[in-house]
């Protein structure tokens, strides 16, 4: 399938500059491409995923993806849908979290083998030497304020701030400008991709190279995920869903995409996912017959997990997602039992209530909240609806002791099918 009918297909195409001229590029020889992303932080996070996916498709398409890390424009901040300024970082941060992003990037592009490999740069290597007359003499003479001003970026960021837009972050358009233009002149790159609120960037550049060296140039637009509710695709409200392990472990992202609505999930499944788009339309047809079964839910998690942490993160997490649904908890190991004791309510017990004849089932499940009374309790026991480390209990005379402890310190309540609590010893 050729590369802009598959992006198509996945409603990966929100502004492009010329289809056909595009298209007919495309056909012709592979493209050298790029994608930017500032290190705001020392990880991207998932709202990133849509570039470097996008790059990656291009890639598998026989295409010449580079990565930008923005160590240059990270230092501004791009105005494009934020409503005040960033925080400015100073120089050791930002080299600190380009380093960080380089590594994350590896993950999903394949920079080493094959005739197309990617290219990682940095706009910092070729911004940092220009001084304030040079740029303003070879690239500001190229734009006027008026146009500027019109683009989306600006104006909406004029309109709706905070505080008004600083001359700092007006510049930012010039800066991406710059870099397609010289990536164009330097390494061929003749497409620039982002998100749809990136086109005014985009489109800077294809100006600037018109301008300058008289040569078209090409820019593409893919939407911006957002939940259901129309917030910010990869906010919870913990925060963001980084990519770095050490921010989020592969369990809770691997849960970040499970706990994706059914209205959405399957826009996702096309849009982020490198699944082959004919599973994708099978994993559809029976999502809408059982959308109980959450099969659309596993497969993007799955698919997303594998690909930015890897097949072994990835079994750990669903064997851990499992457990939250009944499943055995033989062999999940201890770091892993960690993560789901932070999902579930928790109730701490003196380890020594446990010693002994231990404590009563009945009573620790009024403790924890699980059951309102003693009565109740023993009700839920004798109809079969609470499970002590996920398996079925029976008899109300049941008591808790230390050999049912989990790595020494956890024991997992449930009633029913959904209600947990986590008992802690200490």
């Amino acid at each position: 399938m050729k590369i802009l009918d598959e992006l198509n297909r996945r409603g990966l195409i929100a502004g492009c500059t010329d289809p056909t001229k595009l298209a007919a590029r495309l056909g012709a020889e592979p493209i050298t491409l790029y994608c930017g992303f500032d290190p705001t932080a020392d990880s991207l996070h998932v709202g990133h995923l849509m570039g470097q996916v996008t790059l990656r498709r291009f890639q598998l398409a026989g295409h010449h993806p580079i990565p930008l890390a923005g160590g240059a424009t990270g230092s501004i901040g791009d105005p494009s849908g934020k409503t005040s300024e960033r925080p400015l970082l100073t120089r050791e941060v930002l080299e600190h979290n380009v380093a960080c992003i380089k590594e994350q990037l590896r993950r999903i592009l394949d920079f080493e083998s094959g005739p197309n490999p990617a290219r990682l740069v940095d706009n910092a290597v070729w911004t940092t030497s220009l001084t304030y007359l040079d740029f303003l003499r070879d690239i500001g003479k190229h734009f006027t304020v008026n146009v500027m001003v019109a683009k989306e970026s600006v104006r909406a960021r004029m309109e709706e701030g905070v505080g008004g837009l600083s001359y700092a972050e007006f510049s930012y358009m010039l800066l991406q400008a710059h870099d397609f233009y010289h990536l164009f002149r330097t390494l061929g790159c003749e497409l620039q991709i982002g998100g749809s609120d990136h086109w005014g960037n985009i489109t800077s550049g294809i100006d600037l190279i018109r301008r300058k060296l008289g040569q078209g140039a090409h820019g593409l637009t893919f939407p911006l995920l957002t939940k259901a509710d129309g917030s910010k695709f990869g906010k919870t409200e913990s925060g963001a869903v980084w990519l770095d392990p050490r921010k989020t472990s592969p369990y809770r992202f691997y849960q970040f995409f499970i706990q994706i609505d059914d209205a959405t999930v399957m826009q996702n499944l096309r849009m982020l996912s490198l699944l082959p788009l004919e599973e994708i339309e099978v994993i559809e047809a029976r999502h809408h017959e059982r959308p109980e079964t959450h099969e659309a839910q596993r497969s993007l998690a799955e698919a997303m997990t594998d690909l930015v942490h890897g097949k072994d993160a990835t079994r750990e997490a669903a064997r851990a997602s499992e457990v939250l649904f009944g499943g055995s908890l033989e062999g999940v190991p201890e770091a892993t039992f960690d993560e789901i004791a932070g999902e579930v309510p928790r109730y701490e017990v003196d380890t020594a209530r446990m010693n002994g004849s231990g404590a009563s089932l009945v009573e620790l499940l009024v403790d924890a909240g699980l059951c309102p009374s003693k009565g109740r309790a023993r009700q839920d026991i004798e109809g079969g609806g609470v499970y002590l480390n996920n398996v079925r209990q029976g008899a109300v005379t049941r008591s808790i002791t230390t050999e049912d402890l989990l790595f020494g310190r956890y024991v997992l309540l449930r009633k029913g099918k959904k209600n947990y609590v986590m008992v802690v010893a200490r």
